[in-house]
């Protein structure tokens, strides 16, 4: 697939006439010199043609290599894409010049394939060299842009080292590249110079576009050994569903498929995919091999053994907070199916809503006392299945125990829950009452709503105080304050709402000062 990138011999005749010339032009401008210019331009442009043509074709052989085996071409087609685009670009910057140069002398009816005034000095230094709107400077840069381009894509170094030299904008003496090739040059020169630019920017496109084509087959390996395999979906099957595996060998020939027989039964012409409808459960082992026919006319047996396993149908749920589902309220729950994806499973419920949410799904039944049954479905090999129906007991939310959130020694918040001595100032610093299901499974919050506090006086009178709202009410922070060490105090009548809506009467707290 290499392309050469020698020239031919009629490619360097034209080359040295171009060095000739230039070099006679800056003698003496005559007509012999503006017709040699013409003839060598004549030249150039046909070899241009010649170079577009075996260019399209490289590129055509990469776009066919990507069409069938876009894994192994895609890539390189990509790369080679965007470097035509770029020549075409460039291309069509270059042309646009000729034409303005052309126009410059000619008028605004100039043609490029019939100049009339070949020997104006002065058109190409204007289109150029002009100091405002030059076209010299924003070539050079793209010369260099599109070397940029083409360089990385050359893996030989060779190859890397031609390209850039040809498109080198490096100026031989102190004055820029353009001024070099442009300043004071008849127009035929300069188009012809353009034309000799154009045919370096397709040297260039054809040894990388060659150089991409090469490194399409660079990885291939010589096969000096034949194995047939199976590749199976999956080894384990459900019952119902169908356990289907792929059985090819490690090297194939596209242009002679192998015939393939399992258990003495050939697959159909062309295919290597063998389907069977899974039965009872167990293991289900089959065998068979592949006939692979050579050139020669003779042919060569592969065996192969595999196996499976069919499962009865079956799924996973369980309650993440535990073993119960509980009314009016939101309980995850993890639904799985061993060997389906999680995209591939459905689920309903009775007495309630079950709805995903993430990776796993929340539960939430209507009412407590019934069952909650969970219906599992899953879709295998495009077939939809139900794998399992669970029953959940539907419970009442327990109630809550009351608390105070203080301030422990190191400024961290704790719950107390009464029973044991509590310093005035810290009881005072805490805004009131919260409560909460916190028993190490459910960790659940409730409103508190208000409650009541009872204070006994020296004769044992008991004198009661209503709090504000779920805080304690200024005249509670009195009673606080009044108490002496080691005295104590009651919280009652509790009311708190859970997330279930449901309003409770929570079980007293009691509080000693310390």
């Amino acid at each position: 697939m290499a392309n050469s990138t020698r020239l031919s011999p009629r490619q360097k005749m034209i080359n040295l006439m171009y060095i000739v010339l230039t070099a006679m032009l800056a003698l003496n401008v005559s007509s012999d010199v503006l017709n040699g210019f013409t003839d060598v331009h004549r030249g150039v442009s046909a070899s241009n043609a010649n170079a577009s043509s075996r260019n399209a074709a490289i590129l055509a052989s990469l776009s066919d290599a990507a069409a069938h085996n876009p894994e192994k071409a895609g890539l390189a087609y990509a790369h080679a894409l965007s470097v035509a685009r770029a020549t075409d670009s460039l291309f069509s910057v270059i042309d646009s010049l000729k034409l303005l140069i052309v126009r410059e002398a000619d008028g605004p009816h100039g043609r490029v394939d019939s100049i009339e005034a070949r020997e104006d000095l002065e058109a190409a230094s204007v289109v150029m060299l002009s100091p405002i709107n030059g076209g010299g400077p924003a070539l050079r840069r793209a010369i260099d842009s599109y070397r940029s381009l083409v360089s990385p894509l050359i893996a030989d170094s060779a190859r890397r080292a031609l390209v850039s030299a040809s498109l080198s904008t490096s100026p031989s003496s102190g004055r820029s590249w353009e001024g070099e090739r442009f300043d004071n040059q008849p127009v035929i020169a300069a188009v012809t110079i353009l034309s000799q630019l154009q045919g370096d920017i397709l040297q260039a496109e054809g040894v990388t576009l060659s150089d991409i084509l090469d490194g399409v087959d660079a990885g291939d390996l010589r096969v000096n050994a034949i194995d047939a395999f199976v590749l199976p979906s999956s080894r384990l099957v459900m019952r119902g569903s169908e356990y289907t595996a792929d059985i090819l060998l490690a090297a194939v020939d596209t242009t002679s498929r192998p015939a393939i027989v399992v258990d003495g039964r050939p697959l159909p012409a062309g295919s290597s995919t063998y389907s069977v409808s899974a039965g009872a459960p167990g293991v289900h082992e089959y065998s068979g091999y592949l006939e692979v026919p050579h050139h020669d006319g003779t042919s060569s047996r592969h065996p192969f053994s595999s196996s499976y396993t069919v499962i009865e149908p079956m799924a996973t749920v369980s309650a993440t907070m535990m073993n119960v589902l509980y009314a009016g309220i939101d309980n995850p729950l993890s639904i799985s199916v061993p060997g389906v994806p999680s995209g591939s499973i459905s689920a309903s419920m009775t007495g309630g809503t079950l709805t995903r949410s993430g990776s796993g799904w929340v539960a939430r039944p209507s009412r407590p006392g019934s069952d909650a049954t969970i219906t599992v479905t899953a879709e295998v090999n495009g077939r939809r299945i139900q794998v399992a129906d669970m029953k959940f007991r539907v419970r009442r939310l327990p109630d809550p125990t009351p608390f105070i959130t203080v301030a422990d020694a190191q400024g961290e918040a704790m719950q107390y829950r009464g029973g044991r001595p509590l310093a005035r100032a810290t009881l005072l610093a805490a805004p009131g009452i919260s409560a909460a299901i916190d028993d190490g499974v459910l960790n659940i919050p409730f409103t508190v709503n208000s409650f009541e506090t009872v204070f006994f006086d020296s004769m044992g009178n008991a004198m009661t105080e209503v709090s504000d709202g779920p805080n304690f009410s200024r005249r509670q922070r009195d009673a606080i304050k009044r108490l002496s060490r080691g005295k104590r105090f009651y919280i009652s009548r509790v009311q708190a709402t859970g997330p279930d809506g449901s309003t409770r009467t929570l079980s007293p707290l009691e509080v000693i000062v310390n």
